[in-house]
């Protein structure tokens, strides 16, 4: 992880929220010219449209001297002295996109020495815009997003990857196909709880801005091994599980750690 003391200040918080909103802007204008959302010849499960909104965001982080970790492209250091590394996922949900399914997003999260600062979370769809600033709280177009109620796992909606091999107990499930927009769903109470059903199946870039968003909105989201989420490493897998409330994580994570 960076060195926190060459990290930027939190004073500059705005700035960077500012540069990714310009680069989801960018990612928008690249996708609304874009008719190709078939596979491309690169790695297994990549599609064109991932590498053009790759492109679009490099377009903008770039030459501010970011140093960028995307799903698409692997870890560029950066290029200006104390710049934080901004983890991406151009476009989460690309299965969903290629497939005509309206849930698919782009998600950035800046990360300091102190672990996650700044995310922005964008609904490609709908235009939606989460964002988060470590210690400042979660907004949701602009208001101010804080998770209230808390169901029990018998009357708890959960969004899942994957599928568990068996019932686990929640009042009802969904499976919708983009884990950072699963998670933001959680943090503005669409959904009570998030489950990765699979092994190790999400990269740094799925969860961590949505962590963050889930994080100052009230919402933990934890490695249902009990591994830091946070790791600046292309090849790193985890298993994420959050809940509205500690009794419902605890619930999800005992669920998923009996399979």
């Amino acid at each position: 992880m960076p060195d926190s003391s060459v990290a930027p200040p939190l004073s500059d918080a705005a700035t960077v929220l500012s540069d990714f909103h310009d680069a989801v802007d960018a990612v928008v204008e690249a996708l609304a010219h874009h008719d190709d959302w078939g596979p491309s010849s690169g790695q297994t499960g990549q599609y064109v449209s991932d590498l053009v909104a790759d492109e679009a965001v490099h377009r903008v982080l770039d030459p501010a001297g970011y140093g960028v970790l995307s799903e698409e492209s692997g870890l560029m250091e950066a290029t200006l002295e104390g710049a934080p590394v901004v983890v991406v996922d151009p476009l989460d949900g690309s299965t969903n996109a290629s497939r005509d399914l309206p849930w698919f997003a782009t998600s950035l999260c800046a990360v300091d020495g102190d672990g996650p600062w700044v995310a922005v979370v964008v609904d490609l769809v709908t235009g939606t815009r989460y964002d988060a600033v470590r210690g400042w709280g979660a907004r949701r177009d602009g208001e101010t997003v804080r998770r209230g109620s808390v169901p029990s796992m018998e009357q708890a909606v959960i969004g899942l990857s994957g599928l568990p091999p068996r019932h686990l107990g929640w009042g009802q499930f969904r499976a919708l196909g983009a884990a950072a927009l699963d998670l933001c769903a959680v943090a503005d109470g669409r959904l009570d709880g998030y489950m990765d059903c699979s092994e190790n199946a999400h990269g740094v870039w799925d969860y961590l801005g949505a962590m963050l968003v889930c994080g100052e909105a009230g919402v933990e989201v934890v490695d249902a091994g009990g591994r830091d989420l946070c790791v600046l490493d292309p090849g790193a897998r985890r298993t994420p599980v959050a809940g509205a409330g500690p009794a419902l994580t605890e619930a999800l994570v005992a669920a998923r750690r009996s399979f």
